[in-house]
């Protein structure tokens, strides 16, 4: 995901991956969670050492886990995969203006492809309606931006929600009161997994939301939004916890296990961290549904749009819910 506290000024990271051709480009290696048909739209039909051109990639923010794994897993792929590729990393620190000075100065600089992962879908749509008319191919992958782009890959946020609340549904076995704790009131991931998570327990009437607070993706903020929710409602009146994000449930378990309740209140949450794997394998959460880090496809994605290649409007990746049962599974696929 894809969640990031607010922090300063511009950042530009530049990452040029120009290296020697390789005569017999490397296998490119997809990952678990990019299935047959999205693979198969990723295939890139053009030789990977003639992709030629910059590419700027417009990171919310590089505080966070999964910003800084977007960065260092597509600038690897890069290197790895397109020798004459000239991939630009700008860091957005999670301000909206900060992302849009991004990218105009990668438009500035002539970029013929854009990646975006947008701090806000609404805030960004002006800067890159500004790249688009100006000739740029954009690519948007974990959140979306309300413009029209050339393609979009990330996982269903409305999935993931869904996916989560189904389990939880089943966990709980149809009954029991349930704590929301949601990320960021104007991200999408925010909106899409409260929307599934609402979706999966329609039809669970003996399922009740007694409360459902915004921790902004932040886990101080969740800490202390967690500890009041616990004086809010006493021992013996909260059955299980669904968080947006692992990092966000992080701050939670601390705020539980402060009050002792660790033992009466199930976790259920999304992202897969390497760490919430951790946390299973030691019980502290049931399970968390993965969200996967977009790459090395956005790279792919970047070279097949600077090779003219046709994609769909959007690929659609994987979101597994990882429990007990199948952590082997995915151990060491997180971030």
């Amino acid at each position: 995901m894809s969640y990031y506290p607010i922090a300063g000024a511009v950042t530009l990271l530049f990452a040029s991956s120009i290296v020697c051709a390789n005569a017999d480009p490397p296998e490119i290696d997809f990952g678990p969670y990019c299935g047959p048909d999205a693979k198969a739209t990723l295939t890139l039909k053009a030789s990977p050492d003639s992709i030629k051109g910059k590419v700027g990639f417009a990171i919310a923010s590089l505080t966070f886990p999964y910003g800084v794994a977007l960065k260092n897993r597509n600038e690897a792929a890069a290197k790895k995969y397109f020798p004459n590729m000239q991939l630009q990393v700008g860091d957005g620190r999670n301000d909206p203006s900060i992302q849009s000075s991004v990218v105009d100065n990668f438009v500035v600089q002539g970029v013929k492809v854009l990646i975006i992962n947008a701090v806000e879908k609404d805030a960004l749509a002006p800067a890159v309606k500004r790249a688009v008319n100006a000739g740029v191919k954009v690519v948007e992958v974990d959140r979306t931006v309300s413009t029209p782009v050339l393609t979009t890959i990330k996982a269903n946020d409305i999935d993931l929600g869904l996916n989560a609340g189904k389990h939880l549904v089943s966990v709980l076995g149809g009954k029991g009161n349930v704590v929301e704790l949601q990320g960021s009131p104007a991200a999408s991931p925010t909106i899409d997994r409260h929307k599934g998570f609402t979706q999966a327990i329609a039809d669970a009437p003996g399922i009740k939301v007694i409360a459902s607070e915004h921790a902004d993706y932040d886990q101080a903020k969740a800490l202390q939004v967690m500890e009041d929710i616990l004086q809010r409602f006493p021992r013996g009146q909260i059955n299980a916890l669904f968080t947006h994000a692992d990092v966000m449930t992080f701050g939670a378990i601390q705020a539980i296990k402060a009050a002792g309740r660790q033992n009466e209140i199930k976790i259920f949450s999304i992202d897969g961290e390497e760490a919430a794997f951790d946390a299973i394998a030691k019980g502290e959460m049931d399970s968390t549904t993965v969200y996967p880090v977009v790459a090395p496809m956005a790279v792919v994605a970047a070279a097949k749009a600077l090779a003219g290649e046709s994609m769909p409007e959007f690929i659609k990746l994987e979101s597994p819910t990882v429990t007990k049962e199948n952590l082997q599974q995915y151990k060491g696929t997180g971030f």
